[in-house]
């Protein structure tokens, strides 16, 4: 990885990888929602409650599904191929390091002559 993080040419393909981070953790969180309805409904005391509950459970079921399938048609999520799944989450996590290896507050900021600035 580039340490340069402030030239934009470095930035290529950092969106692909912020959705594919987005969408995880989206997904992550709708398996907690789909676990914390389920043990919601055993403790519902009125019918009415439990109906309305068992409706939504299942919505978050069908966004489960729908999440997973984007993920999957993206290359984002392999829950199949449990291989190519280790694969891209070691490199998650090298990017990851990677990151937190950059020095995000170097003492030179000078950017002069990167970008096209009007001479003053």
């Amino acid at each position: 990885m580039n340490q340069d993080y402030l030239d934009p040419k470095y930035a290529e393909g950092m969106p692909k990888m912020a959705d594919a981070s987005f969408a995880m953790d989206f997904l992550l969180t709708v398996k907690t929602g789909i676990r914390n309805y389920g043990f919601a409904i055993t403790e519902a005391s009125s019918p009415e409650l439990k109906a309305v509950m068992e409706r939504q459970l299942m919505e978050a079921i069908d966004l489960h599904e729908e999440l997973s399938n984007l993920m999957m048609a993206k290359g984002w999520l392999y829950p199949y191929d449990p291989g190519k799944q280790v694969e891209l989450d070691i490199k998650s996590v090298d990017m990851a390091l990677a990151i937190g290896d950059m020095n995000l507050y170097p003492t030179d900021t000078d950017r002069l002559g990167t970008f096209a600035t009007p001479n003053y």
